[in-house]
């Protein structure tokens, strides 16, 4: 795929928003992209492959798969048009694989799960049989708009199904192409900007759902600490990978669009 297909595909999906009676709209704060370069065979016996490619990329000479963890904080999750007054705020962390959907050609996420840190998990877990699972935050981040970085990036999280640590510096400098990228279009539309997300529900079929974003502004950020149990527990990412990130990527504030409900892709998909 070349240069001007990555900057087409891109255009299209910031320009392609919807508008749906349960649609959610959610301030994100606090967003962490932080992702992990791993040989594709840790991931194949995770994600179905009969449905989803496992792209690799040549990081450091050689062939691997990536995946990510994203914390933030949603400071405004609110319905659009169904009780709009409604508003909620938690923390929220998304682990995910990048995938590549056979039957589209389009780039995705495929979701292990997520943690939230409210009781209101529940009601999308009982309703849509998401991936979803409870979670306490500790968040401790100071912002300088003076200086376009953060002073200090801190969140520890506590949950039965997956705890993380984290503690990043922010460089305050721009993104730069990443190793195993040939353009900043095809590294934005893999990266910070797959819409569509899949997963496997509580009664093991193909779930997914969609959301849509503007281009994110983002710095880049080093490990200081990073730990996800999650990762080590499926033998993805031993400690010691996890204090070396592919790259990590922040933003102070950003906003995104959840297209619900979502829904079970047929048996045959």
């Amino acid at each position: 795929m070349t240069t001007l297909d990555f900057a087409q595909i891109l255009h299209d999906r910031i320009d392609a928003r919807r508008n749906g009676a349960l649609d959610v709209r959610s301030r994100l704060q606090h967003f962490a992209l932080i992702n992990y370069a791993l040989p594709k065979e840790r991931l194949a016996r995770y994600i179905p492959e009969d449905r989803f490619e496992i792209p690799e990329f040549e990081i450091d000479g050689k062939p691997m798969a990536l995946m990510s963890a994203v914390p933030f904080y949603d400071s405004d999750f609110h319905f659009i048009h169904l009780f709009p007054f409604l508003r909620f705020a938690f923390g929220q962390t998304n682990y995910r694989a990048y995938v590549i959907d056979r039957a589209t050609g389009e780039h995705a996420v495929w979701f292990f799960g997520t943690t939230l840190g409210s009781p209101l998990v529940n009601i999308p877990v009982w309703l849509w049989k998401i991936p979803w699972h409870n979670a306490k935050y500790k968040i401790d981040c100071e912002y300088s708009r003076e200086d376009h970085r953060y002073r200090r990036y801190a969140m520890s999280i506590r949950s039965e199904w997956a705890s993380a640590e984290i503690d990043i510096e922010d460089t305050g400098d721009g993104l730069i192409l990443e190793s195993g990228f040939e353009s900043e279009e095809a590294m934005a539309l893999i990266l910070t900007h797959p819409v569509d997300g899949f997963f496997y529900r509580d009664d093991k079929r193909l779930g997914t759902y969609s959301v849509w974003h503007k281009a994110i502004r983002m710095t880049r950020g080093k490990a200081k600490n990073l730990y996800f149990s999650l990762y080590e527990c499926l033998g993805l990412l031993s400690r010691a990978e996890m204090q070396q990130p592919h790259s990590i990527f922040l933003c102070p504030e950003t906003e995104f669009r959840v297209y619900l409900p979502p829904y079970a892709l047929p048996e045959s998909a």
